[in-house]
């Protein structure tokens, strides 16, 4: 009878062990405590303007949980002259698909993460998973990738999390990455970050992108209802410059967009032009984008700082490549005039299911020879 009980109480131990084990396997870390043994990928990726970032991660700061979160410092200084700076958590470190590494995460479906401002209202761009050497000629690409965002954080510690239902994440070697922008945060940002996680959720299903209309390029500054960047410059870029926080008598909300054009021909091209893209200095190289079907016209206000500016054309789509534009659309030569005027790009009849390009304009010195100042605001895709 003894022996009996004694066998009982192992084999119940040994059940409890293996549920707790059970458990634990039901949390991958990405970080916890710096230095932390469950961590498994490093912060050894810096994308973009890496000179506008700072890194701390053993910052005892408020933690959310344990002796140390991530503090990142970023300045929006645009040090490398891309708008925007990322972070990737990689295994192995440094690793952009050329060296096998990272893990099988099959069997998980869903990350979580913590994040709170230093002030409250800054803004991630971006988090995603995944995603490293997708699309490029590297000998170890992820098997997928998926993003969220942007996000805008408050003051105190908040709980925020990426759906993975029917992801495949069998090889991934990027497991986390953050991306902020000068357009979400005109004056830099400083965040933290802390219990970064991968896990399961039985009650989780696959998501659909939704697109709700009036659908955005163009809000107003730092709004999360922006969805394409100003990056796209083309001909004497050095001739322009854009203020997307320019507070000279916006036609709606806080901020509009202000264009300067020189024409001094500063690439000798005797034109300049921008594109809105998605993702950012997408040429048709990378997938991104959005479905904009359902969409009939594309609105916008427009004045010109004297009256009488020509702008050969403003245009949606367009952009080719590998991950082209489904389509294109545009009105042309405009001659704006002091006053906020509206016009609109007729899109019915047009495939807008998939946009990278969410909006452009062009103008040249022919017809500008002194150059133009002009403002646009209220950027956007209607439906009937």
């Amino acid at each position: 009878m003894r022996k009996g009980i004694i066998l009982f109480i192992v084999f119940g131990v040994l059940i409890f062990l293996s549920s707790s084990y059970s458990l634990e396997e039901k949390r991958f870390d990405i970080y916890t405590d710096k230095a932390s043994p469950t961590n498994h990928y490093a912060p050894s990726g810096w994308m973009g303007d890496y000179g506008d970032l700072g890194l701390d991660d053993q910052c005892m700061d408020n933690p959310h949980s344990g002796g140390t979160c991530i503090k990142i410092t970023y300045s929006a200084k645009r040090t490398q002259a891309n708008g925007w700076a990322g972070i990737y958590w990689q295994n192995p470190p440094n690793n952009w698909g050329t060296r096998k590494g990272g893990f099988d995460l099959t069997g998980f479906n869903k990350l979580i993460f913590y994040a709170r401002g230093e002030n409250g209202g800054e803004v991630i761009s971006k988090i995603k998973v995944g995603g490293l050497g997708i699309d490029s000629d590297v000998p170890y690409p992820d098997s997928s990738e998926k993003e969220i965002g942007p996000i805008r954080l408050t003051k105190d510690w908040q709980e925020f999390s990426i759906n993975l239902s029917g992801v495949d994440l069998s090889y991934i070697s990027g497991g986390f990455c953050i991306v902020l922008s000068s357009d979400h945060n005109p004056q830099g940002a400083t965040i933290y970050l802390d219990d970064i996680y991968f896990t399961f959720d039985p009650n989780l299903k696959p998501e659909t992108k939704k697109i709700t209309f009036p659908f955005y390029v163009y809000s107003d500054a730092g709004s999360l209802d922006n969805h394409y960047v100003p990056s796209g410059w083309m001909g004497d870029y050095g001739d322009m410059t854009v203020d997307q926080n320019c507070k000279d008598s916006p036609y709606a909300g806080e901020t509009c967009i202000k264009i300067s054009y020189s024409a001094k021909g500063s690439q000798g091209a005797r034109w300049a032009g921008i594109y809105w893209q998605n993702p950012p200095n997408n040429w048709g190289t990378k997938d991104g984008g959005y479905n904009l079907s359902g969409a009939t016209r594309f609105t916008f206000y427009a004045r010109g700082e004297k009256g009488g500016e020509r702008i050969e054309e403003f245009k949606i789509g367009g952009i080719m490549g590998e991950y082209a534009d489904s389509d294109s659309a545009g009105i042309g030569p405009v001659i704006l005039t002091k006053e906020w005027k509206k016009y609109t790009i007729d899109l019915r009849g047009k495939d807008l299911s998939y946009i990278i390009g969410g909006f452009c304009f062009s103008t040249n010195a022919d017809v500008n020879p002194e150059g133009a100042t002009f403002y646009l605001d209220e950027l956007r895709y209607e439906k009937d």
